[in-house]
């Protein structure tokens, strides 16, 4: 990823990835999953959520201001 990208969330459980991306697309924030999961074995690695660096604020505030305020990096 290059310098442009923000990680605002990592977990081993790609449902909770998936959540935190739809909720920040409803809010017209764009976000990425890249999926560093071994393919074999799934326990190891983690799947991180990326959004736009110039959407950071936005997106933290967000997230702190809902139900997903635990789920900040």
């Amino acid at each position: 990823m290059n310098s442009d990208w923000f990680k605002i969330f990592s977990s081993t459980e790609l449902v909770q990835v998936e959540i935190i991306k739809n909720f920040l697309l409803s809010k017209n924030i764009p976000a990425v999953i890249m999926n560093n999961q071994d393919s074999s074995y799934l326990m190891f690695g983690t799947i991180d959520l990326y959004i736009n660096l110039k959407n950071k604020n936005e997106a933290i505030h967000l997230l702190k201001n809902s139900n997903y305020e635990g789920t900040l990096n």
